[in-house]
């Protein structure tokens, strides 16, 4: 039988920096839904070591949940949820509350009005202090941070002209449009940022 887990060089660079930045943030218990899950790789990663967190992988492509689901098993972890297909542009979103929402790297690689729909539906299933983490390359003070972020924006551009390494005040401005607070930002290797939000009371 064929595997059918995908694997993504970046994500075993990025995630113990990430996981860093998750054990100060997420809640001790409840469900992090994660959007944009990709291969799999970071949820079947995080999730055995929050074993009192349930983990709810999500992608958009409906040909990458067999990935996700074979990583899951890998993983030995029993608080993985199936995946699902989610659209964040899609309303009402099939999930309907969650403790902490995670999107790594997903906000540059899809049109702005995902990164907006994606903090709307966030607003409507966080509960109060609830967590909405994002990972990736951003511009500050409409600029970029390095001349790789620079390089990679260009090429993500070319790609697609509705992608493009954000800004993060732009992203700031949405949020707090939905009731949600930049709550901290850490500073990441390769020049990415951890960016946290916390809905309002």
């Amino acid at each position: 039988m064929t595997d059918p887990r995908l694997n993504y060089p970046a994500t075993a660079r990025n995630r113990d920096a990430i996981l860093d930045v998750l054990r100060v943030v997420l809640p001790e218990r409840g469900r992090v839904l994660e959007i944009a899950s990709g291969s799999g790789e970071h949820s079947a990663y995080f999730a055995p070591l929050f074993p009192d967190l349930t983990w709810q992988p999500t992608d958009l492509d409906p040909g990458v949940l067999p990935s996700i689901a074979g990583h899951a098993a890998a993983s030995g972890a029993a608080n993985i949820e199936a995946p699902i297909a989610l659209d964040v542009t899609t309303h009402p979103w099939p999930i309907s509350d969650a403790d902490a929402i995670l999107a790594i790297n997903m906000i540059h690689i899809a049109p702005w009005a995902a990164c907006e729909a994606l903090i709307a539906g966030a607003s409507e299933i966080l509960p109060a202090d609830g967590t909405l983490f994002l990972y990736g390359p951003y511009r500050r003070n409409g600029a970029h941070t390095a001349p790789s972020n620079a390089r990679f924006d260009r090429s993500l551009r070319s790609q697609n002209p509705n992608w493009g390494v954000r800004d993060l005040e732009a992203v700031g401005d949405t949020a707090a449009t939905h009731g949600l607070s930049l709550h901290a930002v850490h500073a990441m290797p390769a020049n990415n940022l951890s960016v946290v939000f916390r809905r309002h009371a």
